[in-house]
């Protein structure tokens, strides 16, 4: 049974009707106002003496949490604390995110989310979202009408495989879904009754995990092979039933899983891949930024990706649609892109290469007589002279990989060399901004992956941007919500990379701060969105648009808003 009518609309809701009653209202974490619950509704809805005398202001609630999150020892501590406020008042939670979104956003997500994750059996407190396994797949319906929320419109889903920069994490992955549900809401208001997690536990190959008597998931191996493929075919054919018009986004799948999902259900279901497309995306519009601040063209680099799993093929599939988008061929695209893996430059001739990384495979001679052969160990600097990289792009998760000799070799190709580490959580960094402006002279432009502090150089402060998706998923999402796409496509990635560089800060040629601040994401999402519901329109897909429409008025009246509403009983309703 539904314990409150279906919630729609955005921020002009004017009420909801609720048929809780008592305590049962105050654990419900989408309806619970706590001690800001007004007289009226205590009276209504049973709360008389359930609740201290005084009726607390949002603010005044505000300020309380806060005082007890900057009292929290460690990261941790603060995000088991967060995450507790989400479980019991999510008004609250995002009010609080609302005001603190700098200083809170790394703590709810990266890099603290990583700790969070590998010790999520540990930590767990409540539990949120759905837990899928090959053994209850097919009760998918029965196990969603237990829900609070019946009107699902985004789900983020993942399999735990490829969490972040370290890998299988079980059942504990769950926490990454949360984490992305969160910063939708924060960043782009959707109403978090509209967010579904979902962790599909399809076993471990986590050996601590499976030896651990306190892991909460199957202690099983990893499904594989077909019998994947069949639970994966049988969980989209039930949110297809299920929630129809939802938006689905794969997050943290396995490096061939990734693209294997991405490939076989984008065009079946409005999905996409964030570890793919939004890491593209969010990595073009820094290159574009840095370029504009080098006074540089996109088409004449060479770009190097040090990293060639999804997070690297994404990005190197979204540079080649931007050397497209400024006129190149896609041959001539692909000429500028060249992708390394552990075993050096990724080349045709290479023996089992992985199909996701064909693509981006260069021809043979492009690498002749560079001495690296399939096999030997990857020597960077070497890689990075004999190509003569301008851009350079970290996705390995190798923490100092961009060694003093490789930041120099590419200081050597160009005057404005880019350089991002991208790897996240921070302990994955291919290096720290701080050398890499030192070993460069200060030419290098940096971006990083995770959060770093300003860097001094030379008696001035360097602001070090983060290329953070949520600056890209989150408006993307409610894009394709408010125009009614019928697919995600990748004209969308590239029209959301170009307006997030067209928001670039208006100092960022003197801050060199390439990226927004956090601070900035509701008007960077919004815009985002509205890049994104635009390409819809332009290509067709956008079933929810006619003409004479107002795109933006169309997306802010989606946008929810952390504020209390009044709660009517349903018996009046």
């Amino acid at each position: 049974m539904r314990h409150f009518s279906r919630i729609t609309g955005g921020g002009g809701q004017k009420h909801i009707t609720v048929n809780l009653h008592g305590a049962d209202l105050l654990h419900n974490p989408l309806l619970n106002k706590g001690t800001a619950f007004p007289e009226n509704e205590r009276s209504i809805f049973g709360l008389t003496g359930l609740l201290p005398p005084h009726v607390s202001t949002i603010k005044e609630q505000i300020n309380r949490v806060y005082e007890n999150y900057v009292s929290k020892d460690d990261n941790i501590e603060k995000y088991v604390y967060l995450r507790s406020l989400q479980d019991r008042n999510e008004t609250l939670f995002y009010a609080l995110l609302q005001r603190y979104a700098e200083e809170m956003t790394p703590i709810i997500y990266t890099p603290t989310v990583g700790e969070a994750v590998r010790r999520g059996s540990h930590i767990f407190r409540f539990s949120r979202g759905l837990y899928i396994s090959p053994e209850n797949v097919d009760m998918i319906d029965v196990m969603a009408s237990n829900l609070d929320s019946e009107d699902v419109r985004v789900i983020v889903v993942t399999d735990n495989q490829g969490i972040l920069g370290i890998g299988d994490q079980g059942v504990g992955g769950m926490g990454i879904p949360i984490g992305k549900l969160s910063l939708y809401t924060m960043g782009a208001g959707i109403n978090p009754a509209w967010c579904l997690p979902i962790c599909l536990d399809v076993g471990t190959d986590n050996e601590a995990l499976l030896d651990d008597p306190l892991y909460l998931g199957a202690k099983a191996r990893r499904l594989e092979g077909e019998e994947y493929d069949l639970f994966i075919g049988k969980f989209v054919d039930h949110i297809k039933t299920l929630y129809p018009g939802a938006l689905l986004q794969w997050e943290d799948f396995s490096k061939q899983h990734a693209f294997t999902n991405l490939d076989k259900y984008q065009d079946k279901l409005l999905s996409f891949n964030d570890d793919i497309q939004g890491t593209g995306a969010v990595v073009l519009a820094g290159v574009i930024v840095a370029l504009r601040i080098a006074g540089e063209r996109l088409a004449d680099q060479k770009f190097l990706v040090y990293g060639a799993g999804a997070g690297g093929v994404g990005v190197a599939r979204q540079i080649k649609n931007g050397l497209m988008a400024e006129g190149l061929s896609e041959q001539d695209a692909l000429a500028r892109i060249l992708t390394v893996d552990r075993h050096g430059a990724v080349s045709r001739d290479r023996d089992d290469l992985e199909d996701y990384k064909l693509e981006f495979a260069a021809d043979p001679s492009v690498c002749a007589g560079w001495g690296m052969a399939p096999g030997e160990r990857v020597n960077l600097a070497g890689i990075i002279r004999n190509w003569g990289a301008t851009v350079l792009l970290g996705t390995s998760g190798q923490p100092g990989s961009f060694t003093q000799e490789v930041v120099e070799a590419m200081a050597a190709n160009c005057h404005s060399p880019l350089v991002f580490p991208l790897s996240n959580p921070t302990s994955k960094a291919e290096a720290h901004p701080k050398d890499i402006i030192h070993w460069s002279g200060g030419r290098a432009l940096i971006a990083t992956g995770s959060p770093f502090d300003d860097v001094e150089f030379q008696g001035k402060k360097r602001r070090i941007g983060q290329g953070n998706n949520v600056f890209i998923f989150p408006g993307v999402g409610l894009g394709a919500l408010a125009s009614g796409a019928t697919r995600v496509t990748p004209e969308m990635f590239t029209a959301a990379a170009v307006r997030l560089a067209d928001m670039a800060p208006a100092d960022c040629a003197t801050t060199f701060g390439i990226y927004p601040r956090v601070s900035q994401l509701r008007k960077v999402s919004l815009q985002v969105a509205l890049a994104v519901y635009n390409t819809a329109v332009r290509q067709g897909i956008a079933s929810a648009h006619q003409e004479g429409d107002d795109p933006m008025s169309k997306i802010q009246a989606m946008v929810w808003k952390p504020e209390y509403v009044p709660y009517w009983p349903a018996e009046n309703g």
